[in-house]
């Protein structure tokens, strides 16, 4: 499990690779729309993940992680120029690390595992590739390998082996059932509901393809590659 001083050190390390990110981009820049999250520009992206930080600090958590929770954080930031955006973000980060601190080791992980999906959302608006072996993603992954062996453990669907270039990790207890190779930044995208189905079913499986196993967030309903 991981710890909460590593969950809150690997958020930090995230929110500045975003701020370094777009920190200079002009309105046109930030205006691109994402291609991962098609009804947000890297703009809003940046309001989602400010606007969460204040809402957290602001104890505003009813319907958290909704469709219209989200939305309210973007609205209420749209116009507001990145400057004053990344600002706030910065003012909100020590009251937020402290509740960080407060949360179960579980939750604080799962705030990593949502800024870096998104920073990597915009790095893909802003054709900026990298950061594939960040401390963000690598708490993100083993936040998202658990999650899918707590839903696999709940149906009953036994282990997968998830096999990478990094080595490979087992979701879920009891016996292994089925396996899936492909790269970890791919597998770990597919569960933040940036692949298709299709893209899910093309990775190298042993068993019947299980994507709604794999994908913590809905399947794209078109490709997208990375």
């Amino acid at each position: 499990m991981t710890s909460n001083e590593e969950s809150i050190a690997a958020y930090r390390g995230t929110m500045e690779r975003i701020v370094a990110l777009v920190e200079d981009l002009d309105d046109d820049a930030a205006g691109v729309m994402a291609p991962a999250t098609p009804d947000w520009r890297v703009r809003d992206l940046v309001a989602h993940v400010v606007g969460i930080t204040g809402d957290v600090i602001a104890g505003n958590l009813e319907g958290a992680g909704s469709d219209p929770w989200t939305a309210a954080q973007v609205l209420a930031r749209h116009d507001r120029p990145l400057g004053e955006l990344l600002a706030e973000w910065e003012s909100n980060w020590e009251p937020f690390s402290t509740a960080m601190d407060a949360l179960d080791p579980f939750r604080a992980a799962q705030s990593v595992f949502d800024v870096t999906t998104h920073e990597h959302d915009i790095r893909g608006a802003l054709d900026q590739a990298g950061a594939r072996d960040s401390d963000g993603l690598l708490v993100g992954w083993a936040w998202a390998t658990g999650v899918v062996g707590q839903l696999r453990d709940g149906y009953g669907a036994g282990a997968l082996l998830i096999e990478t270039e990094h080595g490979d990790t087992t979701a879920g207890t009891g016996d292994v059932t089925g396996s899936v190779r492909a790269e970890r930044f791919d597998l770990w995208r597919a569960m933040t509901g940036r692949r298709s189905v299709e893209q899910v079913e093309a990775f190298a499986w042993e068993g019947e393809p299980a994507s709604q196993h794999l994908c913590l967030l809905p399947a794209r309903a078109t490709p997208l590659v990375e």
